[in-house]
């Protein structure tokens, strides 16, 4: 399956480097490119990429609403792109529904590597980087999103043990292999933990676990 991207950023010299390092991926086809956040929307209705390569730091109308406006409309997936590691940027993006970031200065196979996890529905981050993040979200007492009232009850036993499995940061196969269920199985279950807790990412539903898990116990919300 070939995975179509669109690559969003107001450098064009960065968007050019960033179709150079795809197009030597076989299985990559970059189908357009956007200078700021209201043309990669137009761009992503138009042409609906399987990913979006989102510069969060855009003229206009910037990458995180950007990212919002995608993520709501279920449009694509956003890979966002920055200069620094868990900045106020990043975690607005993630907040946004985005499914990872990646930072400019990977290398090529890292960010080839990034954009099939994400058309894959993973998401993308460096394990001790998804720590930082789901520690300072945690941390912080901001929510991602109010889980609804019936959310957490709504899902199964193996929903809640997948679940749990995201709050630690595990990937699709070390899911997987700690439940030992395939890894068709394991996406079938994170779909639907998403849907029923009514958030857009596996970052934000690790985030809520671990929320969920700092709480004292009887806190509203608290398992």
């Amino acid at each position: 399956m070939t995975v179509r991207v669109l690559i969003a950023d107001d450098h064009a010299a960065i968007r050019a480097g960033l179709r150079m390092i795809l197009d030597t991926a076989g299985d990559i086809e970059v189908v357009g490119e956007a200078a700021d956040g209201e043309v990669a929307l137009a761009q992503t209705r138009a042409l609906r990429p399987d990913v979006v390569l989102m510069d969060v730091r855009m003229p206009g109308v910037d990458g995180i609403t950007a990212t919002g406006r995608i993520t709501d409309g279920d449009l694509a997936r956003v890979l966002v792109l920055t200069t620094f590691d868990l900045d106020e940027y990043v975690f607005g993006s993630l907040r946004a529904g985005a499914a990872g970031f990646v930072l400019k200065s990977a290398s090529g196979p890292a960010l080839i590597a990034a954009v099939r996890a994400v058309a894959a529905g993973e998401g993308v981050l460096a394990p001790e980087v998804t720590r930082a993040v789901i520690d300072t979200f945690a941390g912080s007492g901001a929510a991602v999103r109010p889980m609804p009232p019936r959310g957490l009850a709504d899902l199964t036993a193996r929903e809640r043990e997948v679940f749990g499995c995201l709050g630690g940061g595990l990937s699709n196969a070390q899911i997987a292999g700690r439940l030992f269920i395939s890894e068709t199985t394991v996406k079938t279950h994170v779909s639907r933990v998403l849907t029923k807790l009514g958030i857009r990412s596996r970052v934000q539903a690790a985030i809520l676990a671990r929320e969920l898990e700092d709480r004292p116990r009887g806190a509203p919300g608290s398992p």
